[in-house]
């Protein structure tokens, strides 16, 4: 499709949505992007900040494989058995944990070890997890039921399980600072908001069309999601609990990570890449092409180092300096 053309398009489709995103950044470049080969199938991708070590899930073959970013290696494979999904960390605790939808439950990483010291009842098709590192529990989700599971980290014990206001959720991202839970919902096209001191959901805030991914920007408490069915990110006010603006992309997006202290998104709706978002501006800053269709996308908050899914040819991308 010719520029000029796909521009049009472009704008169409904001003015049909109610937009008020603005026109495609220009491509951009990052000073190095090194690939990983970890085979199989990586789907979700987790960082430690503080260790330096990333997690990759791999369902193909019930792995888990362990990412040296300093020699962009890796550094070990553990096997954890079922189809794992989706990871999360608590570099307080130096713990990975690994949604396995199959078995209904989640796995609990040492990850000074790289031993499973445990497994936590969570639901049937629990399949997203989050982390609230100040209280040490554990949040994870089921697309297929539409629960939502509180696990304590310190006994590793499954705490309640809360029904959600939909048939199934399909992510979700923890504001610790707020005592919030947010989950996204594809059968209503919504964020479902949970309340961690209430125990109970308080409500939904309308968003784009599949949502898949989300992510919390902890200073502002601003929501960021992947909707996976619609050329635009939603970005969330949560005080007034709107969609208050949309970013327009290349293509759907379905995973996205925030770094925190430069209020950026990453996210994989660029032109066979991943695009950059200002956070503040609600501007879509660059796009850069891995020549891929990319997968899950996570952050290493201290080196700002990106980590892009390649679940087709098997590997991970590690951009620095993007």
């Amino acid at each position: 499709m010719r520029g000029p053309e796909l521009s049009r398009r472009a704008l169409l489709t904001l003015a049909a949505a109610g937009a008020s995103a603005v026109a495609f950044a220009p491509a951009a470049r990052a000073e190095k992007v090194l690939l990983v080969e970890v085979e199989g199938t990586p789907e979700a991708v987790a960082v430690n900040s503080v260790t330096g070590f990333a997690y990759v899930s791999d369902p193909s073959t019930g792995t888990i494989v362990v990412l040296d970013s300093r020699s962009g290696t890796v550094g070990d494979v553990i096997p954890v058995g079922g189809e794992p999904a989706g990871l999360a960390v608590d570099a307080v605790t130096n713990r990975v944990f690994v949604a396995n939808p199959p078995a209904g439950t989640v796995l609990v990483l040492d990850g000074r070890t790289n031993d499973v010291v445990s497994v936590v009842p969570a639901g049937p098709g629990a399949s997203s997890v989050d982390v609230d590192e100040q209280a040490n529990r554990i949040y994870a989700v089921s697309d297929l039921t539409g629960t939502l599971a509180v696990i304590d980290g310190v006994s590793c014990r499954l705490l309640d399980l809360v029904p959600g206001p939909t048939r199934g959720l399909s992510s979700t991202a923890v504001d610790s600072g707020r005592k919030l839970a947010y989950c996204t919902s594809t059968t209503t096209d919504s964020l479902e908001v949970f309340d961690i001191g209430a125990g109970e959901f308080t409500g939904g805030i309308p968003v784009g069309k599949s949502p898949t991914g989300v992510a919390v920007h902890g200073a502002t408490g601003t929501v960021f999601v992947a909707n996976s069915a619609i050329h635009h990110l939603s970005i969330v006010d949560t005080g007034t609990r709107k969609e208050k603006a949309t970013v327009l992309l290349r293509s759907e997006s379905s995973a996205l990570a925030v770094h925190e202290g430069s209020n950026t998104v990453y996210t994989n709706g660029g032109p066979n890449g991943i695009a950059r978002i200002d956070g503040r501006t609600s501007l879509l800053t660059g796009d850069l092409s891995l020549g891929v269709n990319p997968g899950a996308v996570a952050i290493d908050q201290r080196t700002r180092t990106v980590y892009v899914a390649d679940p087709l040819r098997g590997r991970v991308s590690l951009i620095r300096d993007f």
